[in-house]
């Protein structure tokens, strides 16, 4: 758990375990078998036109981007159970609201959460994300979103996920 003003993360055991075992296979085998297929690239001669050589340092690049991810949000991470079932947004939540009209369900929390579901997700840092932290079932409110508009939220509930 951090100690500074950055935001937690909050994933369960089971997404933090999910998380670290991706890490782990980025940091180790992942990253053997793109360095592998780079150097195989680059023995097969000129690399200005030589896409397979192209192709393994883009995977490269994203591999390292995600590894970076997976460090930075995992050392930021709070894992725990749900949170309590008190009506209440907060990260962990599943939350079925009216937005603009149009009644929606979203976790709120991290991506990393919600795994491979469909599930629509806002972040704590998010526009709609910081006007419904902290509210519950009942609560009316609107937040200005990114393009100026103003827009309607009535949370409807909001229940922990349990994914």
């Amino acid at each position: 758990m951090t100690t500074t003003n950055e935001p937690v993360v909050w994933l369960t055991q089971e997404a933090f375990a999910r998380l670290s075992a991706e890490l782990e296979h980025l940091s180790g085998p992942g990253r053997a078998e793109i360095v592998a297929r780079i150097e195989q690239a680059r023995s097969e001669g000129d690399l200005k036109e030589n896409g397979g050589y192209h192709a393994a340092k883009e995977e490269q690049g994203k591999a390292e981007a995600r590894i970076a991810y997976l460090k930075d949000m995992l050392s930021k991470a709070h894992v725990g159970e749900a949170p309590a079932d008190d009506g209440i947004v907060e990260p962990g939540m599943l939350v079925e609201a009216i937005i603009a009209g149009d009644k929606t369900v979203f976790l709120f929390g991290s991506r990393e959460v919600a795994g491979d579901s469909d599930l629509d997700v806002y972040s704590e840092k998010s526009p709609i994300g910081t006007a419904v932290h902290g509210k519950k079932a009942g609560d009316k409110l609107s937040y200005t979103a990114p393009n100026g508009r103003e827009i309607s939220v009535e949370i409807l509930s909001a229940k922990p996920y349990t994914g």
